[in-house]
């Protein structure tokens, strides 16, 4: 039994660019959210002992910076809704990304046993 070296290292270079570029393509539409004045705020969850929960008070406080922030933000409506529509193209490149791998996995299986 031997290991094709130069299949496992296609595999592992494949794996770490389209992770790479999922995370990218995630991370701009977060950032790009926010400069649209759309900061995703999560609500209070009740965990045991896991994480730190804040409460209803904290969660509105951030709420309440959050939209502060919106409103000093120096675009244009025109340009937070431009940021916006980028945001949303992120988000979808980057759920074609994910849809694409696996596809590719699965029409690889079908495809050739």
């Amino acid at each position: 039994m031997s290991i094709e070296w130069s299949a496992f290292l296609n595999v592992f270079i494949g794996a770490l660019i389209g992770a790479s570029v999922v995370v990218l393509f995630y991370a701009c539409g977060v950032r790009l959210l926010v400069r649209a004045g759309r900061a995703p705020v999560v609500g209070p969850a009740e965990f045991t002992d896991a994480i730190t929960v804040i409460s209803d008070k904290e969660a509105q406080r951030a709420q309440k910076a959050a939209a502060k922030a919106a409103r000093k933000s120096p675009l244009t409506f025109s340009q937070k809704r431009i940021a916006l529509y980028g945001a949303y193209a992120c988000f979808v490149l980057c759920g074609a990304a994910l849809l694409g791998g696996v596809l590719m996995i699965v029409f690889k299986n079908a495809l050739f046993g």
